[in-house]
């Protein structure tokens, strides 16, 4: 059964060249990219998609990094897309993400936080409300 999820590359993956590597991964695995488009975060867009963390004391600075530059949005779609694809980006922080990951291959922790370079739903129900957020 097919289904849809969103993957955001983010700031530092777009400013890194990544675009075509991580979408090719994708690609590769058998996705398909069913829609695309590159943008620059608002406050705005990030309180709906981040709705769960907007309290949290990491909040203001994880808006600011993912308002740093130009975000790559996605919508993969596929078998078991959401779990495939949280597979292939690995763990969140690069450090601990097996090789072989997006971020276990391309990522890295630096001095001043951690820059993942994707963001994957974590489920059917997160991919259709954000995929609501990033391409209403």
């Amino acid at each position: 059964m097919s289904e849809r999820t969103l993957i955001l590359i983010k700031p530092d993956g777009v400013q890194r060249g990544y675009i075509g590597e991580i979408l090719g991964r994708f690609e590769k695995r058998g996705y398909q990219i069913a829609e695309l488009k590159l943008l620059q975060a608002t406050d705005e867009l990030l309180a709906q998609h981040y709705e769960a963390h907007v309290d949290k004391p990491f909040y203001p600075e994880m808006a600011e990094y993912m308002k740093s530059g130009p975000i790559v949005a996605a919508i993969i779609t596929g078998t078991k897309v959401v779990a495939g694809v949280r597979t292939m980006c690995g763990a969140t922080e690069p450090t601990a993400a097996a090789p072989g990951t997006i971020r276990g291959d391309l990522g890295r922790s630096w001095e001043d936080g951690i820059y993942n370079l994707v963001h994957s739903s974590d489920s059917r129900e997160s991919a259709e409300r954000e995929i609501g957020v990033w391409f209403s």
